[in-house]
């Protein structure tokens, strides 16, 4: 979905996909980085916090669960970028708050590193015997044009901790067609090798703003062993439903 600063029109982009996927009968709705919020440290807070009350209470009616993209000032003063997660009870599972965030390469980085706190890596339950985990766009890929920090692996930190999905939410920038498409191809090669790295299903969701370049990170399900399972178009608001075939955990690979 497009994802700018309009939170009403966030919202209700939100509230239309979970109408459409409670018709499809999905379990889940994955969407973007900072779709609620729109992708900043400086958003309005109190629309916010109205829109996040909408679109729980819209999704638990229609008992669709959230991985929600969003910005969020919590209670200790500390403002996270996250994925949100919620049952189709609406039961709140927690977040997941992006780690490896984003800033200048300087002495001294410039950017979202100095507006959003991370928080420990976390795996949740989602139902017997499935375990999911939420990873912020630059926490898969490390980008070394977009972050300081190093590669911490999240994906197969995750995947040793017992999460069979990961659920990414993307906000790629793009400024140029040229940058779009070479970022375009390190975060696919990125999407497909940490996939078959850590034998996790990862599905994925990217800003479609602007609509007339393509998104900088392809949307879809990639399967544990790294192809495709669904790609999505690269231009545009897109809405895609699958089935993931998820095993019950091997005695090898203990969640932690």
């Amino acid at each position: 979905m497009p994802v700018t600063r309009n939170i009403r029109h966030h919202a209700a982009l939100i509230c239309a996909a979970i109408e459409r996927a409670a018709r499809a009968g999905a379990e889940i709705l994955l969407t973007p980085e900072g779709s609620l919020s729109g992708y900043c440290a400086d958003f309005n807070r109190q629309a916010a916090r109205r829109a996040l009350l909408q679109v729980t209470a819209h999704a638990r009616r229609h008992r669709v669960g959230l991985a929600l993209g969003t910005c969020a000032w919590e209670a200790d003063g500390k403002c996270y970028n996250q994925i949100r997660f919620y049952r189709p009870d609406g039961e709140y599972l927690g977040f997941h708050a992006k780690t490896l965030l984003c800033g200048s390469l300087g002495s001294r980085p410039l950017g979202e590193i100095n507006d959003f706190s991370p928080a420990p890596l976390r795996v949740f339950p989602w139902r017997p015997g499935i375990r999911i985990g939420g990873l912020i766009c630059n926490d898969m890929w490390a980008n070394p044009q977009c972050t300081p920090m190093p590669d911490s692996h999240l994906s197969q930190q995750l995947a040793a901790r017992g999460a069979q999905v990961i659920l990414h939410a993307v906000n790629g920038g793009r400024s140029d067609p040229k940058s779009s498409l070479l970022a375009r191809r390190y975060h696919e090669t990125n999407l497909r090798m940490r996939a078959e790295a850590g034998q996790v299903w990862i599905v994925t969701v990217d800003n479609s703003h602007p609509g007339k370049w393509p998104c900088s990170s392809p949307g879809g399900v990639v399967r544990p062993n790294g192809t495709w399972a669904l790609k999505a178009p690269a231009k545009g608001p897109q809405l895609f439903f699958h089935t993931l075939q998820v095993p019950a955990p091997s005695t090898g690979r203990r969640p932690a």
